[in-house]
């Protein structure tokens, strides 16, 4: 669904992503793994061409996205649930959605209707405007929004950052259900357990670089892994 091939992404003449390879299956969930300022959100940004790589190949679907303007990126069926959620604060949770909507290339899509029926409290909150809304709202109005743009693959940039545990919880929920109705997923996080109980396989980035790629299963098992680079121990 996705692959990154020796992706390598300056700010300036700051050199952050140092070669990245990393792919998302169809119908899976990866998970980016690592410490602040290691190059995270750096590698969603040039996913989606915010930052576009200087050297190496981004491709989704087989095709060669690297360098696309942004908004074709997205036309292509790429959704993006940013860091910090990011949400039009004037905006009613009903205005978020709509001004989202893209029609679905397939018989079935999600609508403002689906979205109610999976976010029962968006469509409690749905006359609401976004700055109205609890940070655990919010998240899921950030994927609700993405959702209604009918994409095929799903990048989550940190989406328990800032979350009590309980709602933090529900978000793990939410990224199973996604994955189970047969998104493919990149899911960009620090919370170590919330990611070993939805992703299926894991990379862990440090200095913009890939140090360590692996099943959950297997890293369970890495104490030493762990330890180096995540601060994580079952």
């Amino acid at each position: 669904m996705l692959e990154l091939v020796e992706v390598h992404t300056y700010y300036g003449e700051s050199y952050i992503l140092q070669g990245i390879t990393m792919e998302v299956k169809r119908s899976s969930v990866a998970v980016l793994l690592g410490r602040n300022g290691m190059g995270k959100t750096t590698t969603i940004r040039s996913i989606v061409g915010f930052t576009p790589p200087r050297r190496g190949t981004v491709r989704f679907n087989g095709t060669d996205i690297t360098g696309l303007p942004s908004y074709q990126i997205a036309q292509l069926g790429i959704g993006l649930i940013p860091q910090g959620r990011h949400i039009f604060p004037s905006l009613s949770v009903k205005e978020n959605l709509t001004m989202a909507a893209r029609t679905s290339r397939g018989n079935q899509g999600w609508s403002v209707d689906t979205v109610y029926s999976h976010f029962p409290i968006l469509q409690e909150r749905s006359n609401l405007r976004g700055n109205l809304l609890s940070g655990g709202e919010q998240q899921m109005l950030a994927i609700a929004r993405a959702l209604m743009t009918n994409p095929d693959l799903l990048l989550m940039d940190e989406p328990s950052e800032g979350l009590a545990p309980l709602i933090v919880s529900k978000i793990g929920q939410i990224i199973s259900q996604l994955k189970e109705s047969g998104f493919s997923i990149l899911l960009v996080e620090q919370n170590y357990p919330m990611a070993l109980k939805v992703a299926d396989y894991a990379y862990i980035i440090s200095k913009g670089m890939i140090v360590h790629e692996s099943t959950i299963d297997e890293l369970k098992e890495n104490e030493e892994i762990k330890v180096k680079y995540l601060c994580a121990t079952e």
